[in-house]
């Protein structure tokens, strides 16, 4: 059985063909820069890669361009699109309607689109995507595996607002977490790299969007998002955590509209705001240079992320591992090390050599000195998107 899964970011699009139940990858890839005219969109399979820069202004385009590369008749791994069976979509949102993974219908599709207002980034790209797959592979199962859903086990004192109480009973209004998929996936490798049944672990997610998780023997205990993705760490465009106070002063002092407002919390913020960039390695690179601006962003950010292992070690009363994931988090070296510096208190020593080193498979970065596991675990969402759809499939 063939199983396409597509991951749609707020800028980004990541695609993996899967035959299953063997989990064997026939291709896979990635569009980055979505919106900008220097995208780069990137293909392989086993016998051929394929990278180009290209303007890519939306999700819809990218979509297109990859269905165009599965069908190709030199370099693609399909003959028709009713060889896809199951396309499995990454959904960030799914409010208080969606804890399980789910076949997507009409009904789900306008669920979806209404809580696009919390999820403004991503939801929308999201119902995209499964839009422009519902044409493209018609005679495909189409199922949604919500961002939402690895979080339902945290507990009410931790994801309900100090706000009279009738927000939460009338409007569930309250923490719901996101980048479930991710976190699960990388909390389940700790674990079974840890080799043990009692684990108190902290995810960290860092990507274009960044966060954080405490995991306590295999269930989310707390999340560093809350009711919209926008809140914790501080983010590519997002600004993470404010004072609540600061929209108030926008709107009566500067005459900010709300949607203007929105906009730049969301759209506008987090290093793109505090540098002119949002991608991590162009602010590492200025910053190598003496860029004041984006030193002092990667100081910030790091800075947030220490806070969160702080109290997240504490709400866990101990800590066996912290995990790094995702783009940055797999990626970024020096990240790594501002986060775990002067962080011995807590039994966190990284080993600087290790840290360097590049791979694409879990390893350690501590010290044997280290009381606490650093682990670098590639996430793969989307793997983890195959195997629910099949377990749905099956049900």
């Amino acid at each position: 059985m063939q199983v396409l899964v597509l991951n749609s970011g707020s800028s980004s699009l990541k695609f993996q063909l899967f035959s299953m139940p063997e989990e064997h990858i026939l291709c896979s890839g990635q569009i980055e820069r979505i919106g900008f005219e220097d995208a780069k969109f990137v293909y392989k399979t086993v016998a051929h890669k394929t990278e180009s820069i290209i303007s890519i202004p939306n999700h819809k385009t990218g979509l297109e361009l990859l269905a165009n590369q599965l069908l190709d008749a030199n370099t693609g791994i399909i003959q028709s699109a009713d060889d896809i069976d199951i396309v499995g979509h990454r959904v960030v949102h799914g409010g208080k309607h969606f804890s399980d993974t789910t076949v997507i219908t009409e009904t789900v599709k306008t669920k979806i689109k209404d809580l696009a207002s919390l999820a403004p980034l991503h939801n929308p790209a999201n119902l995209e995507g499964i839009e422009v797959a519902e044409a493209i592979f018609p005679k495909a199962k189409q199922v949604a595996v919500f961002d939402t859903a690895f979080h339902q086990s945290i507990p009410e004192y931790a994801y309900k607002y100090a706000i009279p109480n009738q927000f939460l009973d009338d409007y569930q209004i309250r923490l719901y977490g996101f980048h479930g998929t991710s976190h699960k996936y990388v909390s389940e490798q700790a674990i079974a790299y840890l080799d043990t049944s009692h684990s108190k672990i902290i995810t960290i997610h860092l990507g274009n969007g960044c966060s954080m998780t405490a995991v306590k023997n295999g269930q989310s205990i707390d999340h560093s998002l809350g009711f919209s993705p926008n809140s914790g760490l501080i983010m590519g465009t997002r600004s993470g955590d404010i004072d609540t106070s600061i929209i108030f002063y926008l709107a009566k002092k500067l005459n900010y509209s709300l949607e203007e407002i929105s906009d730049l919390l969301q759209k506008k913020s987090g290093m793109l705001g505090l540098t002119g960039y949002s991608d991590l390695r162009d602010i590492e690179a200025e910053a190598q240079k003496g860029n004041k601006y984006c030193q002092l962003a990667l100081q910030m950010n790091t800075y947030r992320i220490k806070k969160y292992i702080g109290s997240y070690a504490a709400i866990l009363n101990g800590l066996d591992a912290i995990v790094f994931t995702a783009g940055i988090g797999e990626n970024s070296a020096l990240i790594r090390q501002m986060v775990c510096h002067d962080l011995d208190y807590l039994g966190i020593v990284l080993d600087d050599t290790k840290n360097k080193e590049k791979s694409n498979r879990i390893r350690a970065i501590n010290t044997s000195l280290s009381k606490v596991n650093i682990l670098v675990i590639p996430t793969n969402e989307e793997l983890e998107i195959a195997k629910q759809a099949m377990v749905l499939h099956h049900s």
